[in-house]
């Protein structure tokens, strides 16, 4: 009987990955809870994804928290066919079934600022380079006027 351990299982042991980080880890386990509820609730989703917006929000920091609040109601009054809903665990708009929008708070992936972001789903093109995703640090009522025109567009 042999008292050595295999070098393979050591080395593994010892070993660090350099992969994901584990917040990345932790919205890709959230995205899976996320896809699950909605195939459960089917027909309701729409009215249950803003409840869980909601309460997703509540869940942030103060900053963040006051970001979300804004870009909740100006989303919600700009475009209110979006279904909200959580997307890896950040409040979300979605279009036909499809995120066009999200809110991504700084405490999310600890980052030094919170984004609003849109994906190619929405209407944004303009020549052949255009942005989709905005920091913000707070929100001014200019800001509130440009996301609001930018999301206007985004669903038109």
């Amino acid at each position: 009987m042999s008292t050595k351990k295999s070098t393979k299982s050591t080395a593994t042991a010892t070993k660090t990955y350099d992969g994901f980080s584990d917040e990345e880890r932790d919205a890709m386990k959230e995205h899976a809870r996320e896809l699950k509820t909605a195939a459960r609730r089917g027909a309701g989703a729409k009215a249950a994804g803003e409840g869980d917006v909601l309460a997703k929000i509540a869940e942030m920091a103060e900053t963040d928290r006051g970001l979300a609040e804004r870009i909740h109601a100006i989303v919600k009054a700009n475009a209110p066919d979006l279904a909200p809903r959580l997307w890896y665990g950040m409040p979300a708009y979605a279009k036909d079934g499809k995120v066009l929008c999200h809110f991504q708070p700084a405490q999310k992936f600890k980052t030094r600022y919170a984004t609003f972001s849109f994906t190619d789903v929405a209407n944004l093109d303009d020549g052949t380079m255009w942005p989709t995703t905005f920091a913000l640090t707070t929100m001014t009522p200019s800001d509130e006027a440009r996301i609001s025109a930018l999301v206007k567009q985004a669903v038109s």
